[in-house]
C-alpha cells in the first residue's frame, strides 16, 4: 500500500497520539520516538556543533500533513517558533492535491566555488592560460574527494569571469563541482584550496578568497501547483489572490514580506533537518533581484478552469549528508519521516512547502485576515504565560478569542 500524508484530524489528536501516528506510518524505533520526547541527545554530543556550548535552544518541531510532490506522498517535519506556519502549510497541500498536488523540477547538485585573483596585468593571458590548464587542475581538484568521484560527483568545469571593483579589477575563477546528496561546502572549498598554488603559478597573480558561492543558481527547484478555486474559498478568492501577488511583484515593501513567507516554510524545513538556513535565504533573495530589481520567487495565474495555478523558482543550497547531520540524530530522524533518500527529492519537497507556505499565507490574507490563524496560538501562548495548565488552556484561550480581548491581564483575571 503506498504511503499517505493525508492524516484526517491529526490536529485534533494528543501529543502522544501524533508521535504515536508518525511512529507507526514512518517505522521509527524506540530510539527515535524517544528522540522525539527530546531524550537521546547528550550535552557531549551537540558541544562537537559549536564552540563553548553551554545549553540548547528548543524550538517546536511540528508535522506538516497532505504533501504530494511528484506523485508521491510526503510528511514533511518542520522546525518553527511562529504559529500557524505548520497547519497552513498542511492545508494549502491538502487543496494542492485535489489537482494531482506539486509537480517540481530539480536543476541538478551543482555547485559552484570562487577563486579571487588580485595584482594581474595581463588578464587576457590568464584567462588563456587557465583555460589551457584547466583539466589539471580539474585533475588536482578531483583528488582531494575520491569518494565524490566515485559517485560520479567530482569538479567538472572552469569558467572566468572579470569583475570591476572599486580597489581595484579581479579576476575570478568558478569552479563548477557536482557534489551530489552534500551540501558541499566542505568539498568545494577543500578543492580551491587545493589549486590555489597551480592558479597562482599559470596567472603571475595572486589568490585571494577562496570560497564556495551561496548564490546557487544551478541547483534550483521549480515549482507548479493548482489550487482548486473551490477549496480556496470560490473564484473571487483566487481574484484577490491575483491582486495581492501583483502588489507584491511591484512593491519593494511588500514583496519583502511575501517572500519572506515563502520562506517560513523552507526554514522551517530547514531548522529540521540540519541544514544552512542561513545559506538558502541568501541565495533566495538574491535570486529575486537578478533581474535589476526585487521580485516574488512565486508567481501566480488562473487557468481556463478559473483554478489557481501557482508557479515557484528558487535556489536550494542543501544536502542531505555532512556537517551537522552526521552529528545530531534528530536531523537524521527528520529525513526518515519525510521518506527521501537523495537531495534531489529532499530540494523537491522543500520547494513544494514553500509555494504551498506562500499560497496559504495569500489566501488568509484575502479571506479571514492573516491574523486569525496567529492570535488563536498567541492565545494559548499567553494563557500559558499567565499560568493555565492542562484544560484550562483552551478554555481561557477560546474565551479571549470570543471576546477578541488578548491580553496577559485578561488571562490572569479568566484564571
Amino acid at each position: 500500500m503506498p504511503f499517505n500524508s493525508r492524516i484526517p484530524n491529526f490536529y485534533n489528536l494528543s501529543l502522544e497520539e501524533k508521535r504515536n501516528k508518525v511512529a507507526d506510518l514512518c517505522n521509527l524505533t524506540n530510539e527515535e520516538i524517544a528522540l522525539l520526547k527530546g531524550q537521546g541527545i547528550k550535552d557531549e554530543t551537540l558541544s562537537y556543533m559549536i564552540e563553548n556550548m553551554i545549553g540548547r535552544v528548543v524550538l517546536p518541531l511540528g508535522i506538516a500533513t497532505n504533501f504530494t510532490v511528484n506523485e508521491r506522498d510526503h510528511l514533511v517535519p518542520m522546525a518553527v517558533e511562529e504559529s500557524s506556519i505548520v497547519a497552513a502549510a498542511s492545508h494549502a497541500a491538502k487543496i494542492a492535491r485535489k489537482k494531482g498536488g506539486f509537480v517540481v523540477e530539480y536543476t541538478g547538485s551543482i555547485a559552484i566555488g570562487q577563486i579571487q585573483i588580485i595584482g594581474l596585468d595581463d588578464f587576457k593571458a590568464a584567462s588563456s592560460n587557465i583555460l589551457k590548464n584547466k583539466d589539471i587542475l580539474l585533475e588536482l581538484a578531483n583528488r582531494t574527494n575520491k569518494i565524490l568521484m566515485d559517485l560520479g560527483g567530482g569538479a567538472k568545469d572552469i569558467e572566468i569571469r572579470e569583475v570591476d571593483g572599486k580597489l581595484e579589477k579581479y579576476l575570478v575563477v568558478h569552479l563548477i563541482v557536482d557534489v551530489k546528496d552534500a551540501m558541499g561546502a566542505n568539498a568545494v572549498n577543500t578543492m580551491l584550496e587545493k589549486i590555489k598554488f597551480e592558479i597562482e603559478k599559470i596567472t603571475s597573480g595572486e589568490v585571494l578568497l577562496k570560497i564556495i558561492s551561496n548564490y546557487a543558481i544551478r541547483r534550483l527547484v521549480k515549482v507548479k501547483a493548482v489550487f482548486d478555486k473551490e477549496e480556496l474559498g470560490g473564484e473571487d478568492v483566487v481574484d484577490k489572490i491575483l491582486l495581492a501577488y501583483d502588489f507584491a511583484e511591484h512593491d519593494i515593501y511588500r514583496c519583502t514580506t511575501h517572500n519572506k513567507g515563502i520562506m517560513n516554510g523552507i526554514t522551517a524545513v530547514l531548522l529540521a533537518t540540519g541544514n544552512d538556513s542561513r545559506a538558502v535565504e541568501a541565495g533566495a533573495h538574491a535570486f529575486a533581484v537578478k533581474e535589476g530589481r526585487y521580485r516574488s520567487l512565486s508567481r501566480f495565474e488562473k487557468n481556463k478552469d478559473g483554478d489557481l495555478v501557482g508557479y515557484l523558482e528558487v535556489p536550494t543550497f542543501v544536502g542531505i549528508l555532512g556537517g551537522a547531520m552526521n552529528v545530531n540524530p534528530i536531523y537524521k530522524l527528520s529525513f526518515k519521516i519525510m521518506g527521501i533518500s537523495s537531495a534531489k527529492e529532499f530540494s523537491e519537497v522543500l520547494g513544494a512547502v514553500g509555494l504551498a507556505q506562500n499560497l496559504a499565507a495569500l489566501r488568509a490574507l484575502c479571506s479571514e485576515g492573516i491574523q486569525k490563524g496567529h492570535m488563536s496560538l498567541h492565545a494559548r501562548n499567553i494563557a500559558i504565560t499567565a499560568g493555565a495548565k492542562g484544560e484550562n488552556i483552551e478554555r481561557i484561550a477560546q474565551q479571549m478569542m470570543k471576546e477578541e480581548k488578548i491580553s496577559f491581564d485578561r488571562a490572569k483575571e479568566l484564571l
